[in-house]
C-alpha cells in the first residue's frame, strides 16, 4: 500500500488502514494512532518502508508552549483546611492552554503531545476561594512493558486483547508553591474513583488497570503507595520510542499499578474481556 498510495501522509495511511480492516475503537472512531506507531515500529525495523514524515508536531515531542503569568499562592497546612478539593476536568481551549501551561512550566518532564486518548484535569482548592494547585492526565498506556506483562501474567494475546483496558497516569503535578499534607495521595484517590466512568465516557470502553511510572532517581511515590497503588517493579529505562534496544538502563522507573475492579489483573489475563466488566 505505501508504494501503491505514495501520496498519503503515515496519518492518512494508518487511517485508510484502520477504514480497510475495519479496526476501531467500542466508540466506533478509527484506531489510527495505533496503527500509526505499529507502522513506524514496522519501518523501524525495514519490515517496511513508510513515507517521509512530514513537518509537524509528532505525538510524544516536547512542544512550544506559551506560558502564562499567573500569581503563586504559597498554601501550607491540613488538607482538610482547603476542602473542598476536587479534581475538575479541562475543557475548552483556554482551559487546555492554561493546562498546558502550568505543566510546561511546572512538570519536570514538561508539555508533550500524548499518545492516543488522554484525559486532563485541574486539581482545585479552596483558600477559600477556589484555586488551582495542580495538574493531572491520563493517558493510552505503554504498548509494551516487561515489568508490567511481568506482574499481569500477560502473553502477547492477552495483551493485544485487553491494552486498550488499561490507562496511564502520564503526568501528575502538585504546584511546587503548595504545601497541604496528604494533598497529593487524595487527589489521586479522587482521580481512581471516577477515572474508569469518565474515560468511558469519552472513548466507550471501561478501563480495568492504572498504571503510572515513577523516576525513583527523582521521588520516592510515597503518594501513589499511600493511595494503595502498588508497586510493581522496573522498567528497563529503553522509553517508548527506543526501537533498537539503544538505551537499556538510561533511565529506569518504578512502575505502580492500581486495579480499578474487583480481580483486574485475573480478567486482563483473559485472551477476550467482557466489556461490560
Amino acid at each position: 500500500m505505501t508504494s501503491d498510495c505514495p501520496g498519503l501522509s503515515r496519518t492518512e495511511l494508518a487511517s485508510t488502514i484502520c477504514e480497510i480492516l475495519d479496526w476501531r475503537r467500542l466508540n466506533g472512531r478509527l484506531k489510527t494512532v495505533e496503527c500509526r506507531a505499529f507502522l513506524e515500529e514496522l519501518d523501524g525495523k525495514s519490515v517496511l518502508r513508510l513515507p517521509a514524515a512530514r513537518a509537524g508536531r509528532p505525538r510524544g515531542s516536547r512542544t512550544s508552549v506559551p506560558l502564562r503569568d499567573e500569581p503563586e499562592l504559597a498554601l501550607t497546612g491540613t488538607r482538610s483546611a482547603f476542602d473542598p478539593i476536587e479534581i475538575v476536568p479541562v475543557s475548552g481551549q483556554d482551559d487546555q492552554a492554561r493546562w498546558r501551561s502550568l505543566v510546561e512550566r511546572h512538570h519536570y518532564l514538561g508539555h508533550k503531545v500524548p499518545f492516543g486518548a488522554h484525559l486532563r484535569y485541574f486539581v482545585r482548592a479552596h483558600a477559600p476561594d477556589p484555586v488551582i494547585v495542580g495538574c493531572l492526565q491520563f493517558s493510552s498506556p505503554a504498548w509494551r512493558m516487561e515489568a508490567r506483562e511481568r506482574y499481569l501474567g500477560w502473553d502477547d494475546a492477552a495483551r493485544r486483547a485487553n491494552l486498550q483496558r488499561v490507562v496511564a497516569n502520564s503526568r501528575f503535578l502538585i504546584l511546587p508553591s503548595v504545601r497541604i499534607r496528604n494533598l497529593a495521595s487524595s487527589v489521586l484517590s479522587q482521580a481512581s474513583a471516577r477515572i474508569a466512568s469518565d474515560w468511558e465516557a469519552r472513548y466507550g470502553i471501561r478501563p480495568l488497570l492504572l498504571e503510572t511510572l515513577v523516576d525513583s532517581a527523582r521521588f520516592s511515590g510515597t503518594c501513589y503507595r499511600a493511595a494503595n497503588w502498588i508497586e510493581a517493579g522496573r522498567t528497563t529505562g529503553r522509553g517508548r520510542n527506543d526501537r533498537e534496544h539503544l538505551l537499556h538502563g538510561a533511565s529506569p522507573k518504578t512502575l505502580f499499578l492500581y486495579p480499578l475492579a474487583k480481580d483486574a489483573a485475573q480478567i486482563l489475563r483473559k485472551a477476550q474481556v467482557d466489556h461490560d466488566t
